[in-house]
């Protein structure tokens, strides 16, 4: 039997400086060449999305990822591992549609219908949301795009509040129309297009998928689809254990070892606990130079892994809130 490959962090984090872009000889030269080394980049906060790239590209330009996003199209903005808002290569859509966004839009699907039935708002909160998803594709096919409150002046059933949380602090009012945008979103029907905010505010406007790309989404089948995901997450993360996999999914325990077992994933040792690794990457990367890299709040590299100790040491107390998000790293 083979011997099982170790690696000490020293070694991961060589990676990590080299394969997310992060050491300054290692720059990408595009912002969807970035993007594409880390798989995606968080955003749902507007600003990090571009001091991501910042972090990653030489002369990097807030110009350079809105022509990316809005002109080129060649990054897409989608609601999908962890119910979370990335940014990711269009290309890479059809699979994160099947591999996660598909389940997060059952679950925001299922939670409005029982929501609007709990306030009264709809009787048959599953006829009521096809309903206004159907209309609300129609409109939008007359429209182009428009922001959401367009949407609700030309889609009578958008309007509609929710009261969430009750009796509590942080609780509220919460209008259904950005709801079903969201879950047509996650669906893959509609995309976020262009924003009529600044770089680092959110007002998005809507769109059809299909008029937006030039083409319709054709999700391959969800196993497959997780496969290559995984397959992409090791390149950029790996070595890495199996619970970090899982979360960064956002999937079960036995579709992660599933995945792992598709893509022939090799079991390494992650200095005293078990970890994987595809396995053609079980060698050393080149040492790095001395490096530093100041990331923003929900950066990728910050929130690639559940089990941080290796890279942060005692510090993780002083970079993470209790919910497990990363602030900045200044």
């Amino acid at each position: 039997m083979a011997a099982v490959r170790t690696f000490d962090p020293g070694q991961r984090r060589t990676r990590l400086a080299r394969r997310h872009r992060l050491a300054p000889g290692h720059r990408a030269t595009d912002v969807v060449a970035a993007t594409d080394s880390v798989v995606c980049l968080h955003a749902t906060d507007p600003a990090t999305v571009y001091l991501s790239a910042w972090a990653r590209v030489r002369g990097f330009r807030p110009t350079d990822l809105d022509t990316a996003l809005y002109t080129d199209r060649s990054l897409v903005k989608q609601l999908c591992m962890r119910r979370t808002l990335f940014v990711f290569g269009a290309d890479l859509l059809d699979v994160v549609q099947s591999a996660a966004a598909d389940r997060v839009a059952d679950q925001e699907r299922r939670r409005l219908i029982k929501d609007v039935e709990a306030a009264g708002l709809h009787a048959d909160g599953t006829a009521w949301l096809a309903a206004a998803g159907a209309a609300t594709l129609d409109a939008l096919a007359g429209l182009g795009e428009a922001h959401s409150g367009e949407l609700r002046a030309a889609v009578p059933l958008l309007e509609g509040v929710t009261v969430a949380s009750p009796g509590k602090a942080y609780g509220g009012d919460n209008p259904v129309g950005p709801r079903v945008l969201t879950t047509l979103s996650a669906a893959g029907a509609i995309l976020r297009s262009t924003n009529r905010g600044s770089w680092n505010v959110s007002r998005p406007n809507w769109t059809l998928t299909e008029r937006w790309l030039g083409r319709p989404v054709e999700p391959p089948a969800e196993a497959t689809a997780r496969a290559q995901l995984v397959r992409r997450w090791l390149r950029a993360f790996g070595p890495a254990t199996v619970a970090d996999l899982k979360w960064w999914l956002g999937c079960t325990l036995t579709a992660t070892r599933a995945a792992l077992a598709e893509v022939g994933a090799a079991e390494v040792d992650l200095h005293g606990a078990p970890g994987v690794a595809l396995a053609d990457d079980l060698t050393d990367d080149p040492p790095v130079e001395p490096w530093a890299a100041l990331l923003p709040g929900l950066d990728p590299t910050t929130m690639g892994w559940q089990q941080r100790d290796w890279y942060l040491g005692a510090h993780r107390e002083r970079l993470f809130d209790r919910a497990g998000n990363a602030g900045p790293t200044a």
